[in-house]
């Protein structure tokens, strides 16, 4: 690859897990069926709650809200993926790559905010069961899930600016699945050390902060769920948290490794690794894990399709 300068660059090189390029067909198809299955996992979550009037409820309207936006998280980064797959010049424009960094961050962010908000929407629930009609209205739920969205999309533009405007003149090889910060920042060659602050001052905020709240939501609904007298009371109540948390593991316990560091030396084989779990496997276990969790979701399911049986044999 020949070297260049900042005036020069027009793409980058997506270069990927190089030592599995003889398995490329192989991993098309099966990156192609957990795509196919993401969307269709999602979709169908989205559609069962705004189909069944039985789950218009907060909680499920913010399962409603993860699963939609979990389509376009996906959609941001995978089908460029399988593209590359099957093209022997795995490239990106250069704006092409700063708007996919931008909206792969902005949905993440916003997914952060969303689950922040679920969480604080089952601290209400358990804790102040009196009070959570009144506080929790369908207005309150359509604020705060713009607000999750208005955030999300405005946290990233800081570190989308300072990005564009580093000299890039070594290789243009990034060496990633996908366009991101961390790679971008190790092809620069100027000192990157305020950017690597930004980052990480952004990142800590977005991520940090919105674990411990929903830690500290976790810890006080625990508290409130021992009061309980009775095990089928208390078994109840951890039953409605149980995939929220799942969910909110899996997906911190990636990004935070990932993203909250000062430095921008790391292990480029370890971090594909964690893009691969955070981008491509959490999105189709959120629908997995909300559909054989969920007791009233697969009620629903199962009614939707018996009413659509029932339908198609008149």
């Amino acid at each position: 690859m020949e070297p260049w300068n900042k005036s020069s660059v027009s793409e980058f090189i997506l270069v990927g897990f190089p030592t599995l390029y003889t398995y490329s067909p192989y991993l098309f198809v099966c990156l192609l069926l957990i795509y196919l299955l993401t969307i269709a996992g999602n979709v169908t979550i989205f559609s069962i709650v705004q189909l069944d009037s039985q789950l218009h409820s907060p909680m499920y309207f913010f399962i409603s809200v993860l699963s939609f936006l979990e389509i376009w998280y996906t959609a941001v980064t995978i089908p460029k993926m399988l593209i590359n797959l099957l093209v022997p010049r795995k490239s990106i424009s250069f704006e092409g790559c700063l708007l996919q960094t931008y909206f792969f961050h902005s949905l993440g962010a916003s997914e952060c905010y969303l689950l922040t908000t679920m969480a604080y929407d089952r601290y209400l629930a358990i804790c102040q069961p009196l009070h959570y009609n009144s506080i929790m209205t369908s207005k309150l739920t359509i604020k705060l899930v713009a607000l999750c969205f208005s955030i999300g999309f405005l946290c990233p533009i800081t570190e989308v600016i300072l990005i564009s405007k580093l000299p890039f003149c070594g290789s243009n090889e990034i060496q990633h699945i996908f366009c991101d910060f961390p790679p971008l920042l190790n092809l620069a060659c100027t000192d990157t050390s305020i950017n690597v602050l930004a980052d990480f001052i952004i990142n800590s905020f977005i991520i940090l902060v919105t674990f411990l709240f929903i830690m500290i939501s976790y810890i006080r609904i625990i508290f409130t769920v021992f009061k309980i007298k009775t095990s089928a009371g208390r078994l109840k109540a951890f039953s409605t948290c149980i995939s929220h948390l799942t969910v909110v593991l899996l997906f911190f316990t990636c990004i935070v490794f990932m993203y909250v560091r000062l430095t921008t030396s790391y292990s480029l084989y370890y971090d594909r690794v964690l893009a691969v779990i955070y981008s491509v496997l959490t999105p189709i276990l959120n629908p997995i894990i909300y559909s054989l969790r969920n007791n009233e979701i697969r009620v629903a399911f199962i009614r939707k399709l018996c009413s659509r049986k029932d339908y198609g044999s008149k």
